[in-house]
């Protein structure tokens, strides 16, 4: 049986905090799954909806995950934010990728480690 999951990538140079991070990785994440194929989101929410949150070291490295994620198929959403607490306007913070199948989110992010 094929487990999903999705995955969600921060920025460690941005040193947000907590509660900034937190409302962030949600936004990845239903934005992410908005974009999902139908089937690995439906199956990822019977699974229980499993998130991982992995850090990068800068912007540059989000959009080459982004990238990789692009060519293995796998849906994506760049968060981007607005501005009106911590960062300036415009700023990408996080990168969802999936829901999918682990095996194919792993190729992608697999050597990332945990926030």
């Amino acid at each position: 049986m094929t487990e999903y999951k999705q995955c969600i990538v921060t920025r460690e140079d941005l040193k947000l905090s907590k509660g900034k991070l937190a409302v962030q990785v949600a936004h990845a994440a239903v934005t992410a799954s908005d974009f999902a194929n139908k089937k690995e989101r439906d199956e990822w929410m019977k699974d229980g909806q499993k998130k991982v949150v992995l850090k990068t070291k800068t912007l540059q490295d989000l959009f080459l995950l982004k990238e990789s994620a692009r060519r293995e198929g796998l849906s994506t959403a760049l968060i981007t934010d607005a501005g009106l607490t911590q960062i300036p306007p415009g700023t990408v913070t996080v990168l969802g990728i999936g829901p999918a199948a682990v095996e194919k989110l792993d190729k992608v992010v697999g050597k990332l480690k945990l926030v």
